[in-house]
């Protein structure tokens, strides 16, 4: 029962997760309340374990219709994956609970700027281009990287976001950039935490696949409907985590 349970919050979770990010919203807290005296290190290494499997297709699958700026998100994969893994060290070490409070305030500055710019990521209009734009997309992928490996809740929304403001792209393109950068982070997290031996394979292997399926659904979806589609599910997903994290900081 326990293995369906979790199962299905990964399906969902990585529906979620390839239009978006957000899918730990979804399956965190479903580990967590299915497996409430394990480590929770193990739990993260668990969600690791299976979302790394739905980014990485979702990136694929992406790549196939999308225009995948490589020599710019290559850069930003390797600069997120050694940040995470930095994080991922760190937060052995250093508690991210002040973070906690900080994190809905900023996600809440995300939305509202979302909102009041209208015509934010419709249009696919790169800002930059060769080393500059290297430097950027390396920028955002270090920094939200490290921020996914120490603390995590919200990084695929983040890197859409950056992507879209800081880089020009539209929403669509956004969130198929995000995925392979969020690939990379993810990846260097699980191997940190399967160092520490903080993951239960047994679970991971369904969760994988259910979280395959559900990342090749919201794939699919978004290339259907495209960036109008992606930007009202950007702003849905943010406003889901800012009522999460909220509650988690000011309430719980």
């Amino acid at each position: 029962m326990e293995l369906l349970i979790v199962s299905l919050a990964s399906l969902l979770a990585g529906f979620v997760d390839s239009i978006v990010g957000g899918g730990g919203l979804i399956l965190v807290p479903a580990l967590f309340a299915t497996f409430p005296a394990a480590h929770p290190a193990t739990l993260f290494g668990t969600n690791k374990g299976a979302s790394v499997w739905g980014t990485a297709f979702a990136t694929w699958q992406f790549s196939r219709r999308v225009e995948m700026r490589w020599a710019a998100l290559l850069p930003a994969a390797g600069a997120g994956f050694v940040a995470s893994f930095a994080g991922a060290w760190l937060v052995t070490v250093v508690s991210p609970d002040y973070l906690r409070k900080l994190l809905p305030l900023v996600l809440l500055a995300v939305l509202i700027y979302t909102v009041v710019k209208k015509d934010l990521g419709r249009s696919h209009t790169p800002r930059f281009s060769g080393a500059r734009e290297q430097w950027v997309a390396a920028s955002v992928g270090a920094l939200i990287g490290f921020y996914d490996g120490f603390f995590g809740p919200g990084t695929g929304s983040f890197l859409v976001f950056l992507f879209v403001r800081l880089l020009g792209y539209d929403f669509l393109s956004a969130s198929a950039s995000a995925k392979l950068v969020n690939t990379a982070t993810n990846l260097a997290a699980l191997l940190l935490f399967v160092a520490k031996g903080h993951i239960w394979w047994h679970f991971v292997v369904a969760m994988a696949l259910a979280n395959v399926v559900g990342s090749l659904l919201g794939t699919r979806l978004a290339l259907k409907h495209g960036t109008s589609f992606v930007r009202v599910f950007f702003m849905l997903v943010v406003s889901a985590l800012i009522i999460k994290t909220g509650y988690d900081a000011f309430v719980r």
